[in-house]
């Protein structure tokens, strides 16, 4: 009897595959227990997602107050710091780099990422207050402003027999411009939207999160030897710290009462309308690419690197430009990641099976592009 297949996770958020292959039963019958436990590990639930829902499940019961929150929104902002310095030092510039000759395929990918998930979060203006209140439309929009993943848009690439290179650098690329352009556009976008944008703010976030950053690309060439030995316990760290930021965030919104807005209603359409977002975009880049001329092994790297949102990159950006109202705008987010995540999976299986098609054009180009290289994410 086969044994049920672990989906591994990216930078602590995404799977590279789903379900375990199919098993024989055994005619013997099996401990409740562990039927219990073959039953979870064929879900196509991450497992880092289900901790962030514990974690929000033990702010909702102890929330974080008084001496307690000042710990803990000190801790989740040295958490952040450390996260964005731990980014700029894994993340290779120069090997993103090396991917600039398919220029074409990379600007494909951040105007999906930077333009056209933008487009669609503003007119989703529009539900509010019918389908959407004011504080989720704001996250919502939010979502549509973070960079792309790498590592989970490489490992569906890869079983979707794209273009994996290609992949890598335009993750890569999409995570370099989020640090600049997703504070940018938050600030532009969503200034009236209540989350208390201004210049101060915009001074946090430089030094909280860009600062770290590059302090991070300047000593990467002294830590990256470092980091490598030492990938996993640093993996658990940005999961710890991540699942801190989330804690003191809802923690903070508990405290403020900002739950009583969210009610199961507006849950399922807050669903139902990323269902919709995700939809489009997953055809937009696919048959845009199409009629830009793009290869299938490259419209497969559009599809899964321009339709995709990182929640690593998200959560703690939306801790500093939101503050007590962080709670609400990472809902949205941390839903259509679970939700990217399992359309995904089953649609890099299905493109798995597509009948190759000659490299031209673009495709062509493509394969010259960049080098077989792994780029370590930072989202």
């Amino acid at each position: 009897m086969g044994k049920a297949r672990t989906v591994p996770a990216d930078d602590g958020t995404d799977p590279t595959g789903s379900a375990a292959p199919h098993e024989t039963p055994e005619r013997t019958v099996e401990p409740m227990n562990r039927r219990a436990t073959r039953l979870l590990s064929r879900l196509p639930v991450d497992g880092y997602v289900l901790a962030l829902l514990g974690t929000v499940g033990v702010a909702a019961l102890l929330p974080a107050s008084g001496a307690g929150a000042t710990v803990a929104d000190g801790a989740s902002t040295g958490a952040v710091a450390f996260l964005f310095f731990l980014y700029g030092a894994r993340l290779s510039t120069a090997e993103a780099l090396d991917g600039l000759r398919h220029w074409r395929l990379h600007l494909t990918v951040l105007a999906c990422t930077f333009v056209v998930f933008p487009l669609l979060g503003l007119a989703s203006g529009g539900l509010v207050p019918y389908v959407l209140t004011p504080q989720l439309q704001a996250g919502f929009l939010f979502l549509c402003l973070v960079p792309s993943t790498i590592q989970s848009s490489i490992a569906f690439t890869s079983i979707a027999r794209g273009n994996v290179p290609a992949a890598i650098c335009a993750g890569s690329f999409s995570s370099i411009a989020g640090i600049f352009l997703t504070p940018l556009l938050a600030a532009l976008l969503l200034g009236g939207s209540g989350a208390g944008f201004s210049a101060d703010s915009l001074l946090k976030i430089a030094f909280q999160l860009l600062v770290p950053f590059l302090a991070g690309q300047l000593l990467r060439r002294w830590l990256a030897p470092f980091l490598v030995r030492h990938k996993k316990v640093l993996g658990r760290v940005d999961r710890g710290s991540i699942l801190l930021v989330v804690y003191a965030a809802f923690s903070e919104g508990m405290v403020a009462g900002v739950w009583h807005q969210v009610t199961p209603l507006r849950l399922g359409a807050l669903l139902a309308a990323e269902a919709v977002l995700l939809a489009l975009m997953l055809t937009l880049s696919w048959y845009g690419a199409k009629r830009l001329g793009f290869g299938r092994a490259d419209r497969i790297a559009i599809q899964f690197a321009g339709s995709k949102k990182s929640l690593a990159a998200g959560l703690p950006m939306a801790t500093v430009l939101f503050g007590a109202h962080a709670s609400l705008a990472v809902l949205p987010l941390m839903l259509f990641h679970q939700m990217q995540l399992m359309v995904c999976a089953v649609l890099a299986k299905r493109r798995s099976r597509d009948p190759e098609e000659p490299p031209t054009g673009a495709g062509a180009e493509a394969g010259a592009g960049a080098p077989e290289r792994r780029a370590v994410s930072v989202g």
